[in-house]
This record gives C-alpha cells, structure tokens and sequence, in this order.
C-alpha cells in the first residue's frame, strides 16, 4: 500500500529497531500536542485509582459527581465508550475556530447535572466514541483523587513510568513545536486545558510518547493495558488529532512491535494510515505492496 504524504509537512516517526527519524523541522525532543492519545492515560489513570482503592471502575458516576438518576452510566462505561454519550458536548463545536476555549469546569458542571436529557441511548448498549465521556470520566477522576487532573496523572501514570516532566498539560514555552501557516507564522493550537484536557489536551515529546507505548504495551509495567486503547487484532492502538497536530500510536500483542507517527498539517487520516503500514511492516515475513 503506497501512503501519500504531503511535501513538507513535519513527521517525527519511531518505533521497535527504529532510529528516531524527524523530517521537515519536526523535533523529537520537543512538546506537541498529542490530542486524543491523552485518553489512554486516563483510562490508565482510572484503572490505577481502582488498584489503589480510591474508587472502582464499575463506580456508578452519581457516586463521584452530581448526576441525574436514571442513566445507569458507569466509569467503565466512560472508559470504553459505551456511556451513552454524544461525542462533543452538546454546542461545543458550532463555528467556533477554538472549539474547546469555552468549555470550563462550571460549564462541564452544569451539562454533568442534566446528563440523563443528552445521552443519545442507554448505558452499555453501543460503542461510541465520546470525548465528552472522558471529560466527565477526568472530572470523576479528580473527585476520587481529590487532586486536579495534572496532579493525578502525575501520581498514579507519569511518574511510575518516570515521564512525569516528559508528558503534561503545561509544557514550556522554549520547548513547543507548533504548526506554521502557508507563510511561516505560527498556528495558534486549540484551547485544551479546560475541562475538554482528560479526552485530548495533553502535550508529550515524541520520544515520550514511544516511551509511553513500550511502557504500557510492551513491557507492560503498569499491569495489563487499560481498556482507553483500541483493539485490531492483535494491534493495540489509539491515535488524536487536534487542529494542527496528529499522532498514531500501536503495538502488536504478541511481538511487542510497536510504531509512532506525529505530524504537523496535513490530514490524521494520513498519519492513521503511515502509522498502521509501518506498523504491520514490522511484521515477520510481511511482504510490502
């Protein structure tokens, strides 16, 4: 299968017997945005609070937040997107070029209040991706941990995997690397940090987030992967896409194989599909067409 990458577009690409190769000025020591891959550490994160004992994944969520009665959603449910839930909150989107800028905590609060009015139908009954789902799951997380979002990441995913200054929600100024516009200005990226940041707001190195990968897929050592990554097979794998950035990530089960992919522009699908050809060429005896 041949991939079409559009000239110039900056593309970081790593993986297992792979050197880091970074082209057209992206960096892999650098912080980008790593969108919806942000949710395999929240799934992480929930499922490390359960070890814990500070919660349980089959919690209801009425136990941690002020929810109607009625819609039956779990944790778990958030988790593995089988909550119900419409995958952005209701109005978020519209026209707005900074779709998330608006969505605070209070904001969140309140849809939380009158969630059994915007599920699209019961609890369990289909799988449907939902960021909205984890940006409630991230504000039941802070409930149980007592902490803000940042803080319980950091306790219970990033430093046991010791990245806990290589993935964050704040990254340092000197060291972002953004998308440019057709005429070399930067590219102002979404507003993420509110409560949108547990479904897609976080930012990482690349090398970090191979880190990642080897970390809770390969070597397995926080426990067994939680149930945030998606499953092909014998593939492991989760990707994000903000307005500018985007990022396949996966391994295979029984080889620990494993591929990252992070460009800057151009369309996710096509660092989807970059990602999954080099992944399955890692494959003993794959022949490429």
């Amino acid at each position: 299968m041949r991939v079409f990458v559009r000239w110039g577009v900056p593309v970081c690409v790593l993986g297992s017997g792979r050197e880091v190769r970074a082209e057209n000025g992206h960096d892999g020591g650098r912080f980008v945005e790593i969108g919806s891959l942000t949710k395999v550490l929240t799934g992480t994160a929930l499922v490390r609070m359960a070890r814990a004992g500070l919660l349980g994944v089959d919690d209801p969520v009425r136990r941690w937040l002020p929810v109607a009665s009625g819609t039956g959603i779990t944790l778990r449910h958030l988790m593995e997107h089988t909550s119900g839930l419409p995958r952005l909150p209701p109005e978020v989107w519209g026209l707005s070029r900074d779709p998330y800028a608006g969505f605070g905590p209070e904001r969140l609060r309140r849809l939380v209040g009158r969630l059994d009015e915007v599920v699209e139908h019961p609890a369990g009954r289909e799988t449907v991706y939902s960021n909205l789902g984890y940006a409630v799951l991230g504000a039941a997380l802070e409930e149980a941990a007592g902490e803000p979002y940042p803080v319980l990441l950091r306790t219970h995913v990033l430093e046991p995997l010791g990245l806990a200054d290589e993935v964050t929600a704040d990254p340092p100024t000197g060291r972002l690397l953004t998308a440019r516009g057709w005429f070399g200005r930067t590219r102002a990226p979404w507003t993420m940090s509110g409560a949108i940041l547990p479904a897609g707001g976080l930012w990482a190195t690349p090398r970090a987030i191979g880190a990642l990968v080897v970390g809770l897929l390969v070597e397995r050592g926080l426990g067994e992967p939680a149930a945030s990554w998606q499953r092909a097979g014998h593939v492991r794998w989760h990707n994000g896409a903000t307005r500018d950035a985007s990022v396949f990530a996966g391994a295979f089960d029984d080889t620990g194989e494993w591929v990252v992919v992070h460009r800057l522009g151009g369309r996710p699908r096509t660092t989807d599909r970059l990602g999954a050809r080099l992944l399955l060429q890692t494959r003993p005896g794959h022949s490429p067409s």
